[in-house]
């Protein structure tokens, strides 16, 4: 991971166009080919980033301390810098990825026994399915043999959605594999990352933890 702290200013050009003016920033070039730029009082999200895969280029010359990312659909973050007052680089190494609470392990186990939840004719490959980012929570196939991997959250959220994306990329990549289609899973989506997910062709799917578990609801019915 690289981190530089710099006076600079940023633009994007895309399907939108914004402008950052000149400020002190922090910018994270991470290892699997990602920017974002961070200002100092909006907790862990940017201000603005280029997901992966893209690439950035160092303007050298009269273009000297200008840095272009560019991303597969031609998207640009331009980022001028004014002055650097921090660039260091640092290893990180292979990430154990993140340790699920009870209820995401538990919905894990439960999704994977009762995989059918996802619809008619669904089969189970593996729970935990690695890959060189860390583990896929599952891999299945549904009706028609296609691989499908769920990514599954007791709260589904933005991270969650980008987390299944970083995924599906990779997963792509095998032919033994591909076309894989993503399915965001949880209790509970929040209507920011729905938006997303759908923007990005991945399935959401909100999972009852206690019909899982063969719970029945205590409700009163009429039949």
């Amino acid at each position: 991971m690289r981190l530089v702290i710099a006076r600079c200013s940023v633009d994007y050009a895309g399907r939108l166009t914004a402008h950052l003016p000149s400020a002190p920033r922090l910018i994270l070039v991470k290892a699997d080919g990602s920017v974002s730029i961070h200002a100092d009082d909006r907790a862990y999200k940017p201000l603005n980033w280029m997901s992966p895969p893209c690439t950035l280029k160092e303007g050298t010359g009269e273009e000297e301390g200008v840095w272009t990312v560019v991303n597969k659909a031609g998207e640009k973050l331009i980022i001028t810098m004014e002055e650097v007052l921090h660039d260091s680089s640092h290893e990180l190494g292979v990430d154990p990825g993140l340790i699920k609470d009870g209820v995401e392990a538990h919905l894990q186990e439960l999704l994977a026994d009762r995989i059918d939840t996802l619809g008619d004719g669904y089969t189970l490959i593996r729970r935990e399915y690695m890959t060189a980012i860390g583990p896929v929570d599952i891999l299945c196939r549904d009706a028609e043999g296609q691989t499908v991997a769920v990514e599954i959250k007791r709260r589904g959220e933005i991270d969650g959605v980008e987390q299944l994306t970083r995924y599906l990329e990779l997963l792509n990549r095998d032919p033994h594999l591909a076309p894989v289609r993503g399915i965001f899973a949880a209790q509970e989506i929040k209507p920011q990352a729905r938006v997303l997910a759908t923007d990005r062709g991945i399935g959401c799917q909100v999972l009852d933890y206690d019909a899982l578990r063969g719970i029945e609801d205590d409700k009163l019915r009429l039949f």
